[in-house]
């Protein structure tokens, strides 16, 4: 588990103390860092990896030792297995706004009770404020504190991420969103914080980026094609993709910038038949029926997607928590087959394990009371089960 927080005027212990009821307190050491942006100065950074953790544990935390002291606590997930059953969070471009803030509240009191939050980019939207205001990185960390001080988020790279301003000398993408957000990126071999995999319950997810070069022989490409054959069905049954720019969109905001990505990697995915991908970038929810448009060479012109494709994904666009950019609501029409759908309000979404060949998917809008369902279907496994799980067919 890796403890991430900053300390402002003075740089403290970068030590984390952590103990379960029962156990004796033990001790984490840590690392801090700073950097600076155009005319701003970080806080000290700390990050702080937390190991030999028991299974399905409730540990409390402190850090500030010796200075500002606070106390939180968390649970680990359950030990990987088949039939684990885990709960996920999803919520995507949330941003630090009135409607933000009634995303994180809904997912908080929605009573399916996420334990994992899938974050799928676009966080602060500091880059929407002159100079790229680096303050808005500390105030949205304040913000979700209330919520990522108590259990994991696992963080997707989205293009507000980027940060790259050559106009005021900032030439190095990332640089504050890698600063800050420590993700475990070695631990499944990959060179880069921007693409990685966890194993969590019943459930493997690998995190890709949209902005991280994906073309043939690059590190990104070369790390998904090794990672896919190494994924055993047998223990993890769920295979789930997070991305920022989603392959599937039928609004025109945004529309088809993840083309490309979706001709290098489509076909692997249908070929190692993942359950879902999930995606943000687009201010809007939109859910597909399983599409792959994989069909096409430059000479056959095969190039309409099939729809109802049993060995393809589910894609499943959430970037509706709450940005400071709005709601993207211009749709293209008629809406297209493979969109079985659609609708512009910010929510956050809930994917609920609870076997090796189920699961249960719920969107809920933040206009409605936290245990309205505005969208929701069954997963059947792509592995273990994998028969029509399309609304259709289960209406």
């Amino acid at each position: 588990m890796i403890v991430s927080w900053v300390t402002v005027d003075e740089k403290g212990s970068s030590k984390v103390l952590f103990w379960s009821e029962g156990q004796k307190k033990r001790m984490a050491e840590g690392k801090a860092k700073t950097y600076t942006y155009h005319d701003y100065t970080s806080g000290y950074i700390h990050h702080s990896t937390i190991r030999n953790l028991e299974y399905n544990t409730k540990y409390y935390y402190m850090v500030g030792i010796g200075h500002t002291e606070r106390l939180f606590w968390f649970v680990t997930p359950p030990e990987v297995g088949p039939d684990v059953t885990y709960t996920f969070g999803l919520m995507g471009d949330l941003g630090q706004t009135f409607d933000s803030n009634l995303t994180l509240i809904h997912y908080e009191e929605n009573p399916l009770k996420g334990q994992t939050v899938l974050n799928l980019g676009d966080l602060s939207y500091a880059d929407n404020h002159p100079n790229h205001d680096n303050v808005k990185w500390d105030t949205f960390g304040r913000f979700i504190e209330r919520s990522a001080a108590y259990q994991p988020w696992i963080w997707t790279a989205g293009n507000h991420e980027i940060d790259y301003a050559p106009e005021i000398g900032e030439y190095k993408p990332f640089k504050p969103y890698t600063h800050r957000y420590n993700v475990p990126h070695k631990a499944s071999g990959s060179p880069a914080p921007f693409f990685y995999s966890i194993k969590r319950a019943s459930a493997y997810i690998i995190v890709l980026s949209s902005y991280t070069a994906y073309g043939q022989y690059t590190p990104q490409y070369q790390w998904l094609e090794q990672e896919l054959p190494k994924v055993n069905r047998s223990e993890t049954p769920w295979l789930i993709v997070l991305l920022h720019s989603p392959w599937y969109n039928s609004y025109n905001y945004h529309y088809m910038e993840g083309e490309s990505m979706r001709v290098m990697f489509e076909s692997w995915f249908v070929q190692h038949k993942v359950d879902v991908v999930f995606a943000g970038h687009v201010h809007a929810y939109e859910r597909s029926e399983r599409v792959s448009n994989i069909a096409y060479n430059i000479e056959n012109g095969k190039c309409s997607p099939v729809v109802k494709d049993q060995s393809a994904p589910v894609y499943i666009t959430i970037g509706d928590g709450g940005n400071i950019e709005g709601l993207a609501t211009n749709m293209r029409e008629p809406q297209p087959d493979y969109s079985a759908y659609r609708e512009a309000s910010f929510g956050h979404a809930i994917f609920d394990i609870k076997n090796r060949t189920h699961a249960f998917y719920s969107w809920h809008r933040n206009d409605d009371g936290v245990a309205v369902k505005a969208d929701s279907m069954w997963f059947f496994n792509r592995y273990h089960h994998p028969v029509d799980d399309s609304t259709s067919s289960q209406s």
